[in-house]
C-alpha cells in the first residue's frame, strides 16, 4: 500500500499503526489533523460513527483570537476549545490519535492545552 518512502507515506503508516491500536482499545479518541495553515481537532466515539466535539482554526471564534492560524499559539487555542467542549458534553477520558504526525511542535502544544483544560490522556 505504501511503496514510496517519503514524509507522507511514513506519516500514513504511523497513522495506521496508531489507529489499529486505538480500535482495539475501543476508546473515545481525540483526532487531530494539521496543515500548514490550520489545525483541526475532533472527539470521536469508539465506533467512529459519532463526532462528540469539534474545534478548528477555521472557526471565527478561534481565528479572531490569534494572529496566524498555523502556529503553536493557534494550536493551543484549538486544544483549549476542544477540551472545554468535550468536558461540557461529559467526556474527559480520551485516547490521543495524532494521525501519524510526530508528537512535536503544534501537536504537542495542542495536547498540552487539552490536558490543561480538563482532558485526561
Amino acid at each position: 500500500m505504501f511503496v514510496k518512502n517519503n514524509k507522507k507515506s511514513s506519516r500514513l503508516r504511523r497513522a495506521l499503526r496508531i489507529r489499529r491500536h486505538l480500535y482495539r482499545l475501543n476508546a473515545i479518541r481525540l483526532v487531530i489533523h494539521k496543515t500548514s495553515r490550520h489545525m483541526y481537532a475532533q472527539i470521536v466515539s469508539p465506533d467512529s460513527l459519532k463526532i462528540i466535539a469539534v474545534a478548528s482554526t477555521l472557526e471565527k471564534v478561534i481565528s479572531t483570537k490569534v494572529k496566524y492560524t498555523g502556529n503553536k499559539i493557534a494550536a493551543g487555542v484549538v486544544g483549549e476549545f476542544i477540551a472545554k467542549r468535550a468536558v461540557k458534553k461529559g467526556v474527559s477520558k480520551i485516547s490521543f490519535d495524532r494521525s501519524g504526525f510526530k508528537y512535536h511542535g503544534r501537536v504537542l502544544e495542542l495536547a498540552n492545552a487539552a490536558r490543561k483544560f480538563g482532558l485526561i490522556f
